[in-house]
């Protein structure tokens, strides 16, 4: 009987060694993609975009910062395009940005702390609803989240 339990402790340790090593075989494996791969490339970050820009329109605490893009159709497809662009570079994606930098695109529009953080609540809700995982969302936000300073207050 004692030779069972040392023989199904034995099963018991290797089993729980071998899901240990998995697991972490699984986090170096997604360490190894960049967040842009983990995010799921530029069509799904198009996709979050087309969501985040629709919150933001029916969002009545900023929405009106938008009205000029959301008046023009092509114009609105250049903002979204920039948007795309800008997220695809900042998480390591092949794109780059080509749009004017955060400071002097904002300067004028009396962006306050709350505006800022309307617009981040609606692009966190466009990101849960394509069901993006925390990791990647607070690295997704962590990199934006850097531009405030260029943004809130110019």
């Amino acid at each position: 009987m004692k030779r069972i339990f040392t023989v199904i402790g034995l099963a018991v340790s290797l089993a729980a060694a071998s899901f240990a090593m998995a697991s972490t075989a699984a986090k170096n494996n997604a360490e190894a993609k960049s967040l842009y791969e983990r995010l799921g490339g530029k069509k799904a970050i198009t996709a979050v975009v087309d969501e985040f820009v629709g919150n933001v329109a029916g969002d009545n605490r900023i929405n009106s910062f938008f009205k000029r893009a959301a008046g023009d159709p092509k114009r609105l497809a250049a903002f979204k395009a920039k948007l795309v662009d800008q997220i695809c570079q900042a998480s390591g994606g092949p794109c780059k940005y080509k749009g004017l930098d955060m400071k002097a695109a904002h300067k004028g529009m009396g962006i306050s702390d709350a505006d800022f953080t309307a617009l981040v609540e609606d692009l966190v809700k466009a990101l849960d609803k394509f069901n993006v995982g925390a990791t990647e969302k607070n690295e997704l936000l962590g990199a934006l989240g850097g531009m405030k300073g260029d943004i809130v207050g110019q």
